[in-house]
């Protein structure tokens, strides 16, 4: 989470501003006339409808979620959903033996996801729920960072140090797990028009102390999946080759939830031996509100049993492999949901909708003319456009900015390296991302391309402050 330091001295003492007495109380002069201080408690309690104004009004100027082409996040359920997870909102997830319901839906999930990526015995695959991707990916380095010290106990800590193959397009929780657990991050950077990992790279990065790789099926970047069974086939001769078997993770935090269900002849999951674990996030195209993630080993082998915690906890023995303890069971009740609300064909008509609108959106953008395609939105429903080569009189992020005007948050962003030359614009399309609301977008980038096309020159401000999104 971000960082905050705490108020200033002059922040301290202010007391709030005038508000609306009718804010208050049947008689709208008494005690009003200042909202409560902002960077220290109150000093007596209000009503709850004046505490609910106050919160509320600053909310309204929060970006709607809705038209926010950044995010992967869900933004919208059904209602039935929103009162599921209202009654299951005071429920502790880490209880499970005074919700063993809860529980139980747990690892029905589990045990569906585990069949919808092809374990070899379903029955033998082992998993758990997350607060996201970011701890799911946590919890995969640290079972292949387990798994290679008890195959190298004469070497390491003494002489050896384990390290991370990875591409320079990985999310940021993948450099985070190896600053965290000191494993050394091996990334391999982009190249001309290849923005993603490649198997030999991947290969020629290995060595005995490699830990692991990491393929990404659908990159954050420009929404491509990267060729995780090229990857194990390279894996695969570098063992016959060195003897070095080096296990893969497949982050699907996207992919993982589309690619079953819009592309079943791809091999990118448990079909290929060398995947030892996979992750996905439910709160992205799981079609499920934050914060949820799940995490799949293949079977026990993959899954260090010293890393298992049993905790005798509340009178029931638990056996527990996370980052964190306590957390709500809304999300997963809503993820079981969701999962007996669609089905396979359920939630291949809402995927295929949405890559639909990607593809859609796609086309009629290169066809302005002002931009050239990186991605098509044909693997995740998300792709990526930069400036044509003939355009000079605006950048990517005079687009962000001026789009932003409008309520769309369109993300403008650099690339790594080795393209931190290459700045694009990324659209996110997301269950709920109609095709109306596709052609309003198109409309209003329309109606700012031609004045776009009348400046002298790109803002050129930094990017830091050119637009709000952050890679």
């Amino acid at each position: 989470m971000t960082l905050h330091k705490g108020a200033s001295a002059s922040d301290r003492k202010q007391t709030g501003h005038p508000v609306n007495p009718f804010y208050g109380e049947a008689d709208p002069v008494a005690g009003m006339e200042t909202a409560p201080p902002q960077h220290t408690l109150p000093d007596g309690p209000l009503a709850p409808h004046n505490a609910y104004q106050f919160v509320h009004d600053e909310l309204m100027l929060d970006g709607n979620s809705r038209l926010n082409l950044a995010t992967f996040v869900t933004t919208w359920m059904e209602p039935q959903a929103g009162v599921l997870m209202a009654e299951c909102r005071d429920k502790n997830m880490i209880d499970k033996d005074e919700y063993p319901r809860t529980a139980e839906l747990e690892k029905r999930c589990v045990a569906m996801l585990s069949d919808l990526w092809h374990a070899p015995d379903p029955s033998a695959a082992v998993g758990c729920s997350t607060t996201g991707s970011s701890e799911a990916c946590m919890l995969a380095g640290m079972a292949f960072k387990r798994r290679w010290m008890q195959r190298n106990k004469d070497r390491y800590p003494g002489s050896a140090r384990p390290n991370l193959v990875m591409g320079a397009n990985v999310q940021v929780c993948w450099e985070k797990f190896c600053n965290f657990w000191e494993v050394e991050a091996r990334t391999v950077p982009m190249e001309g028009d290849r923005f993603h990992l490649d198997a030999a790279s991947a290969a020629e990065l290995c060595d005995e102390n490699t830990i692991g790789v990491v393929a990404i099926l659908g990159s954050t970047f420009d929404g491509s999946y990267e060729p995780v069974a090229d990857i194990c086939a390279a894996l695969d001769d570098l063992q016959e080759k060195r003897g070095w078997d080096i296990p893969v993770h497949v982050d699907g935090a996207s992919g993982a939830m589309i690619a079953p269900f819009l592309d079943p002849e791809l091999m990118w999951d448990f079909r290929l031996p060398r995947v030892a674990s996979i992750n996905t996030s439910g709160h992205k195209y799981g079609l499920v509100y934050p914060g949820v993630g799940w995490a799949l080993w293949r079977d026990t082998a993959a899954l260090p049993e010293e890393l298992v915690f049993r905790v005798n906890y509340l009178g029931g023995d638990m056996p527990t492999f996370a980052l964190n303890f306590s957390r709500p069971g809304a999300q997963v009740a809503a993820q079981y949901y969701t999962f007996l609300r669609l089905g396979r064909a359920g939630f291949r008509a809402v995927q295929q909708a949405t890559r639909d609108v990607a593809c859609s959106m796609a086309e009629r953008i290169g066809a302005l003319g002002d931009f050239r395609l990186l991605t098509k939105g044909d693997q995740l429903p998300v792709f990526a456009f930069t400036t044509a080569d003939h355009v000079t009189a605006f950048d990517v992020f005079d687009v962000s900015r001026r789009m932003r005007e409008r309520g769309w948050l369109v993300p403008a962003y650099t690339f790594p390296p080795n393209r931190e030359d290459l700045s694009v614009l990324r659209v996110v399309c997301r269950n709920g991302f109609s095709m109306d609301l596709a052609d309003l977008f198109l409309a209003d980038l329309e109606q700012l391309l031609t004045e776009l096309r009348e400046q002298p020159g790109p803002m050129q401000r930094p990017e830091n402050v050119a637009t709000a999104f952050h890679h």
